[in-house]
């Protein structure tokens, strides 16, 4: 059988326990296989005493290693400093292509840059009170409120969905999609939507269709009424793939041409 392109890529989750809640880790996980396969899951406490008891029957169901780590000293996070420690050994082995830091802790932004550095990709997970810096440290965010709404069927939700006037009413999220459409768009302004998401993601590593209520980047689109979708086939036999093109396109290309010298 031939190999998707995520079960060739190799991921080490390390999870903060002390500042990560163990209700979403099935989420989480299922959400780390979409970028690739986690050779070593690993959770890092004081497991020892009774605060992280939540945490017990899911690392068992899920196949997380507990890493244990007493709190020596009172006021200082001796998590944090055996999470980077591993961190460093797992990225200095060279046997991964990138790592998933589970934390709302800004003390890991350090070492998600450092990661990235060695050319490496990083996957954050956190709560929306994840402090900004870690956040941007991140090739790509993903918050665990996403993930956890995401299971619940949207149409119990009544109203979490934004609607098409206030997603236009939002000019950041406007002009991030906009901005995105024209520059992956072809002479005829038409965008392949995965382009589009590779330039948002680069812009704003914490983008997620999940935080407006879609569950992807092209209902989204679709739900702001400002662009057109078109679903092309390639070929016989391969998966169809999407298109947008920003409604205010008329025929000649939004972009401005480049003079020629």
């Amino acid at each position: 059988m031939e190999r998707t392109q995520t079960d060739t890529v190799k991921l080490a989750v390390l999870i903060d326990a002390d500042n990560a809640q163990p209700g979403a880790v099935e989420e989480l996980l299922a959400e780390v296989a979409k970028y690739g396969t986690a050779h070593v899951k690993r959770a890092y406490g004081d497991w020892t005493g009774t605060r992280l008891k939540g945490w017990k029957d899911h690392l068992l169901a899920q196949s997380i290693q507990p890493m244990q780590q007493f709190a020596y000293t009172s006021g200082k996070n001796a998590t944090d400093s055996a999470l980077v420690i591993d961190a460093m050994d797992l990225l200095y082995s060279g046997r991964f292509d990138g790592f998933c830091i589970v934390s709302s802790d800004s003390d890991f932004t350090r070492l998600a840059a450092r990661i990235r550095e060695s050319g490496l990709t990083v996957y954050g997970f956190g709560e929306r009170k994840t402090p900004k810096p870690f956040v941007a440290a991140c090739d790509k965010f993903i918050y665990v409120e996403n993930l956890k709404s995401a299971t619940v069927p949207i149409e119990t939700k009544p109203g979490m969905r934004a609607s098409a006037a206030a997603l236009k009413a939002d000019t950041t999220l406007v002009n991030l999609l906009r901005h995105a459409v024209e520059a992956a768009s072809d002479d005829d302004g038409w965008a392949h939507l995965a382009s589009v998401g590779h330039i948002i993601t680069n812009q704003r590593s914490d983008f997620d269709a999940r935080t407006y209520g879609y569950v992807k980047l092209s209902d989204l689109l679709t739900a702001t009424d400002l662009f057109e979708m078109d679903r092309r086939t390639p070929g016989v036999g391969k998966a169809s793939v999407m298109y947008a093109r920003d409604k205010r396109h008329n025929g000649n290309t939004l972009k401005q041409a480049t003079p020629q010298g």
